[in-house]
Formats: C-alpha cells, sequence, structure tokens
C-alpha cells in the first residue's frame, strides 16, 4: 500500500512541480510582458510628455503673437480713430474755408453794385462764388447756390449803362481839362493862299495885277471874323485857373451822382459843363470837340436805375457758416 502511495505522491509532487514550474514559467512571461509594455508606456508617456511641452511652447507662441496682434489691432484702430478725426477736421476747416471765400465774394459783388455800380465785376465774383460751391458736392450748398444763381440772373437781366465805363469816361475830360484852349486864345483862321498865277508880260495887265496884290496884302493887316455867341471874356491867369477847377469840380460831381445813381444831378452837372466849355473853351480846337462829344454821349445816358441787392444771400451764407461752426463745436 506504500508503494502505491509513494508513486501517487511523487506523481502529485512532479504535477505539482511541473505545474510549479509552468506557473513559474507564466509568470515570468508575464513579467517581461508587463516590462514591455511599461518601458512601450514609458517611451509612449515620454513622447505625450514632449509633445506636451511642445504643444504648450507651441501655445505660448501663439498666445505671443495673439497678444502682438491684438496690440496692433489697438494701434491700427486707434490710428484709424485718430485717422477719422483728422478727416473731419480737415473737412470741417475746408469747408469753412470754402464758405469764407465764397462770403468774400459775395461782400465784394456788394461792394461793387453799392460803391461803383460795376455790374460786371459783380458778375464775376459771383460767378466764381458759384465756381467754388460746384467744385464741393454736398448737398447743405445747395440753398446757398440756388440764391446766388438768382442773384445772376438778376444781375444779367438789370438795364443801364456800365457804370465804370461811364466813370472812366468823366475821368478822361477831367484829365483833359488843364490842356483846352480857352475862347479868347484863338486865333482867326489863317487863309489858304492862293496858288501863284502864271507868270505873264509885263505888257498884259501889269498895273492890274499889281493892284489885285497890294490889295490882298492890306487885307492881311485887318480881318473881320463871325462869332456865333457873345464875345469871350478876357481871363486873368488865376481867374482861368478857377475856370478849369470849377469845371473840374462840376465834373466830379457828376461822377459822384453816377455812382450814387441819382440822375437829375448828374445830368445837370453834364448840362453846365458843356455850358462852360460852349462858353469859355475854344470850341473849334479838337481836344474841346472831343471833350463836348464824350459829355453829349453822357448826358442822354439814364443812370437812374435801381440794382439788385445781395443781402439774402449773404444772410443765408453767414447762417449756414454759423451752423456748421456750431455743429463743429459741438462734436468736439
Amino acid at each position: 500500500m506504500r508503494r502505491p502511495t509513494v508513486r501517487i505522491a511523487a506523481v502529485a509532487i512532479a504535477l505539482l512541480v511541473a505545474q510549479w514550474v509552468d506557473t513559474r514559467m507564466q509568470v515570468a512571461g508575464l513579467q517581461q510582458e508587463l516590462a514591455r509594455r511599461l518601458a512601450d508606456g514609458d517611451s509612449v508617456a515620454k513622447e505625450g510628455r514632449a509633445l506636451a511641452r511642445q504643444s504648450q511652447e507651441a501655445l505660448a507662441a501663439l498666445q505671443a503673437k495673439v497678444g502682438v496682434l491684438e496690440a496692433k489691432l489697438a494701434e491700427t484702430q486707434s490710428q484709424a480713430v485718430a485717422l477719422e478725426a483728422m478727416y473731419q477736421e480737415l473737412s470741417s476747416s475746408r469747408d469753412e474755408r470754402l464758405l469764407a471765400e465764397v462770403e468774400q465774394a459775395v461782400v465784394l459783388a456788394m461792394q461793387q453794385l453799392q460803391f461803383a455800380g460795376n455790374v460786371e465785376a459783380a458778375l464775376i465774383a459771383l460767378q466764381g462764388a458759384d465756381a467754388r460751391l460746384a467744385r464741393s458736392v454736398q448737398p447743405q450748398f445747395l440753398p446757398v447756390r440756388k440764391l446766388i444763381a438768382r442773384d445772376i440772373e438778376r444781375l444779367k437781366g438789370t438795364p443801364g449803362a456800365n457804370i465804370s465805363g461811364l466813370s472812366l469816361k468823366i475821368e478822361s475830360v477831367v484829365a483833359a481839362v488843364d490842356s483846352l484852349p480857352l475862347a479868347y486864345e484863338q486865333r482867326p483862321r489863317a487863309e489858304t493862299a492862293k496858288p501863284a498865277a502864271a507868270a505873264r508880260p509885263v505888257s498884259v495887265d501889269y498895273w492890274r495885277q499889281l493892284g489885285a496884290d497890294l490889295w490882298r496884302e492890306f487885307r492881311q493887316l485887318v480881318r473881320i471874323e463871325r462869332i456865333d455867341h457873345g464875345d469871350p471874356a478876357l481871363l486873368a491867369p488865376n481867374q482861368s485857373f478857377f475856370l478849369r477847377e470849377n469845371l473840374k469840380l462840376r465834373l466830379l460831381n457828376a461822377r459822384l451822382a453816377l455812382l450814387q445813381r441819382d440822375g437829375k444831378v448828374f445830368h445837370e452837372e453834364i448840362r453846365q459843363s458843356r455850358e462852360q466849355l460852349d462858353r469859355y473853351f475854344d470850341g473849334r480846337a479838337k481836344p474841346v470837340q472831343a471833350a463836348q462829344s464824350t459829355l453829349k454821349v453822357l448826358a442822354t445816358t439814364d443812370v437812374s436805375f435801381d440794382l439788385p441787392g445781395l443781402a439774402e444771400t449773404l444772410t443765408a451764407l453767414r447762417n449756414l457758416k454759423f451752423a456748421r461752426e456750431r455743429g463743429a463745436g459741438a462734436a468736439r
């Protein structure tokens, strides 16, 4: 009984040893596999940590770039705001300068109409103002442009003479007064010499020809000339001076009445100036005739016409300028 039991025990022990050896081998294999996998996991972890570190570095670099971009964006926005403010300021100053130039042109046109009656100069000033406004295409300037266009049409349709041209004509007569010859200084007209008769023989009417020559020489000693008006008064040099100055004064009064568009005074001064020229100056002299011709043209000119005013246009322009200045001050 002992031998089978020993054998069974030996077999069992052998089985147990075999199983233990197998188990040990499996455990060793598992340990090796676990070690390998742990090594692989460690390498993966190291790679992951390296990747994570690289990701963090890339993220830090991206954040730095984003920060730089945000700073540049903020700087660009501030520059855009500054540029917008500068543009608004420049636009406002340009419009203010434009309105100031247009206002100056309208004031100049008013002065030309009021003090000189120069319609042409006023038209040039208003047309220049309208051209400046036309170059600035802004709707708020349209009412002023309409008023200026209306004033231009009214001036073009204004009847009457060119005041500046008439004033220059009067000035030309005033400048010539000092050189006009007086009537008492005139000399009789010299008779035109008759062509000498052909030489005749002494035997043919010699004594008759001699008598005719003597009579012609005697007629040169005394001349009779007809004067259509009274004898011109003899004037002393100082009286001649005051006569010329009085004539100048009348012509200057006529020019002043012309600028004031006072037709009654203008025509009266021109009439009296013509009478003085007829009475005291030599009407046969060409300068006197030219002065009389000029005064005759002036005497037939109507200067008592009314010129249109520009007060409404100037008021509208100044109101627009004030409104823009007030809006610009509120914006600041």
